[in-house]
């Protein structure tokens, strides 16, 4: 199975749709996709903070890593800052090589803060923390990403995701 293993990665800022994206297609995948959230892997199981050096960046590898021998698919979805995240980008793709599929979610601040304001978690932080967050696209320069833009539909994205990844078979 390792040899078909394909990765999406789902980036973007807090609020953009990443982890509702992921969901979809783990979904629309069905039984044998591995989602890797890095709000689940930094603040639920290590409860350790983002930022340069993060603890968090070795164990999201090693899930990708398991997700590889053990799954087809495997969604990795988060802010995943560019530059503090730089060396799992590398080792994914060296690991993965052209089995990589990005998307960074180019959507406006205002957007991402709607779209927060919608959540279930929208009381633990806000926009002063969500401004305090932000980084203009924060593009990969090791892996290409596709850019999804504010105007796409939850459905036109996971189709169009879909698509790619079932193109490549």
């Amino acid at each position: 199975m390792d040899r078909e293993a394909k990765l999406i990665i789902l980036r973007g800022n807090s609020g953009s749709g990443k982890t509702t994206t992921g969901k979809a297609l783990q979904r629309k995948f069905g039984h044998g996709t591995m989602l890797i959230s890095q709000d689940v892997v930094r603040r639920e199981m290590l409860y350790v903070k983002d930022g340069p050096d993060t603890e968090a960046s070795q164990l999201l590898f090693e899930l990708a890593l398991y997700g590889k021998n053990n799954c087809n698919i495997i969604i990795l979805e988060g802010i995943l800052n560019s530059k503090w995240y730089k060396n799992l980008f590398e080792n994914l793709h060296n690991v993965f090589k052209d089995k990589i599929f990005a998307y960074y979610f180019d959507i406006p601040f205002e957007e991402t803060l709607n779209r927060h304001q919608q959540k279930p978690n929208a009381h633990e932080f806000g926009e002063k923390e969500m401004k305090e967050w932000w980084n203009e696209k924060d593009l990969l320069d090791i892996i290409p990403e596709v850019l999804l833009h504010e105007e796409l539909s939850l459905n036109k994205i996971v189709d169009t995701i879909y698509k790619d990844i079932m193109h490549l078979k």
